[in-house]
């Protein structure tokens, strides 16, 4: 079966403004008007970042690729593996890709297959572009990675339900190399009234910076892949910290109903 060698944007002019002028307008005012970034003791293994439509989520996002823009010239990392929840199509285990390239409307993005075949050959990861076809989770984070690391090349995965162990396996793969950086795409709680999200969110943080690889679906959308980091995190050693959190209704929406959003960094 032959597959494209260009994945088109399933999400531009919804999630993020279709047009090159409007989304590189977007996005570098995101970075811009973001805090500075907090200083670490030690190089960044893994990052947590939501993935909304960028008026939402993209402030707390930008928290994330500020701390990648600062690192980028001393960590040099070539690699970028996206891990992600399935919105559209059930799936079990990992879903792989076949693209060379995932374009946006600020051009295309390299697609890391070398590195997809040598998971392949220690993990069952088939490619699976109908989980990918629609799915936004993955391509919102490309505008800015375009943005604060152009040369990395990018590996997106999705992950559905598949064995804690088994994801935090494959992360640990990942940090036998210097030169691959980890994110992790998870928004936190849906559709609660803004104080009751607050105080969820609270306790999901709570519990991610305690490393308690137990959240569940309702607390962060992007839980399997996420609670994979929190283990791999335990067992290597390695710290987490929020970066930032807030929710739809301190963004661009209303708090009746709101979607949480938290920035982390794992070191």
């Amino acid at each position: 079966m032959m597959h494209a060698a260009v994945r088109q944007p399933a999400v531009a002019g919804v999630f993020y403004p279709g047009t090159e002028t409007d989304l590189n307008q977007l996005v570098d005012q995101l970075l811009v008007q973001s805090t500075e970034p907090v200083s670490l003791p030690r190089q960044p293994r893994a990052f947590v970042v939501p993935h909304a439509g960028l008026v939402y989520s993209g402030p707390i996002a930008a928290l994330v690729y500020r701390q990648i823009e600062r690192w980028m010239p001393l960590a040099g990392w070539s690699q970028i593996v996206l891990l992600g929840p399935n919105h559209r199509v059930p799936l079990s285990g990992f879903a792989g890709v076949a693209e060379t390239y995932w374009h946006t409307p600020l051009g295309d993005v390299a697609i890391d297959l070398d590195l997809e075949r040598l998971l392949q050959a220690r993990f069952d990861l088939p490619v699976r572009q109908d989980a990918h076809q629609l799915e936004h989770c993955l391509e919102v984070q490309l505008p800015f990675l375009q943005k604060v690391a152009p040369e990395a090349r990018v590996l997106p995965l999705l992950v559905g339900h598949t064995p804690v162990e088994t994801v935090s396996a494959l992360i640990a793969e990942l940090w036998q190399r210097e030169d691959v950086l980890v994110l992790v795409s998870s928004d936190l709680s849906h559709f609660h009234p803004w104080e009751e999200a607050r105080q969820l969110d609270a306790q999901t943080t709570r519990q991610i910076l305690n490393l308690e690889s137990v959240i569940e679906p309702e607390q962060a959308c992007g839980c399997q892949a996420l609670n994979g980091l929190l283990l791999a995190a335990r067992k290597a050693g390695l710290e987490l910290r929020c970066l930032g959190q807030n929710t739809s209704g301190d963004t661009a929406g209303d708090k009746a109903r709101v979607v949480g959003y938290g920035a982390y960094v794992c070191y």
